[in-house]
């Protein structure tokens, strides 16, 4: 049995801020490079652990490191925003990404034999796009997308519940780990290009009052004269 993909993406990502080559998405995210490592290595060893909530008609348990860490990595994140309406663009993309996760899971077959790709890379692509298109920030497209996975383990489970389906739930387990990488990755990486890309497009970093947030350090690190403070 092979290494699962959000494990494979997770030592990746480890490595880059390792090495100090995701500083500048760290920075616009709020988070230390010290930070991020400790919340990457408590989500892969949490991977390890299930946490058992019921028994009966249906066995419900939650995974500490596809679960439970990412949801208090997200809420620690909302709490740090700078804005009520990055909030609520966080909260309105988990809504949406949970929304179209669950959708998908009815409509679209399990089996990965059934279909083009994986149904982990699906889901998690697919969530990472839609919470970058809501959230639009890096931080609050990332908070979209691995909120919304969890939210879509849930709502699948209430069906479940509901239709008195015998079986067993792992909210953030299997898949839905993989799943809630990939979301989360995709999300911050498509806020990175766009932002990116627009920022090249316009010229450079704005340098007025109105200038986006995040690059307020970058356009002290291209000042040519470091000394003189911005305005």
């Amino acid at each position: 049995m092979g290494m699962p993909i959000g494990m494979i993406v997770l030592l990746v990502v480890g490595v880059l801020v390792y090495f100090g080559l995701a500083h500048r998405i760290l920075d616009r995210m709020r988070l230390t490079d010290k930070q991020a490592l400790l919340f990457i290595g408590a989500i892969i060893a949490g991977s390890f652990f299930d946490i058992p909530l019921l028994r009966e008609p249906t066995e419900l348990s939650v995974n500490l490191g596809g679960a439970v860490i990412p949801a208090l990595l997200a809420f620690w994140l909302i709490f740090k925003a700078d804005e009520t309406a990055e909030r609520v663009r966080a909260l309105f993309a988990a809504i949406l990404v949970a929304g179209v996760v669950w959708l998908g899971s009815l409509y679209l077959p399990y089996e990965p034999e059934n279909m083009f790709m994986d149904p982990k890379l699906i889901y998690g692509i697919s969530a990472g796009l839609i919470a970058y298109l809501a959230g639009r920030s890096r931080r609050s497209a990332f908070i979209g997308g691995i909120l919304g996975i969890i939210l879509s383990d849930i709502v699948h489970f209430i069906t479940v519940m509901r239709m008195g389906i015998a079986g067993t739930t792992s909210i953030g387990g299997a898949d839905a780990f993989d799943a809630t990488v990939i979301a989360g990755i995709v999300a911050v990486m498509v806020a990175e290009l766009v932002g990116e890309t627009r920022e090249k497009l316009q010229g450079g970093p704005v340098l007025g009052p109105n200038r986006p947030e995040g690059l307020y350090e970058f356009s002290q690190e291209i000042s040519p004269d470091k000394n003189v403070p911005q305005e």
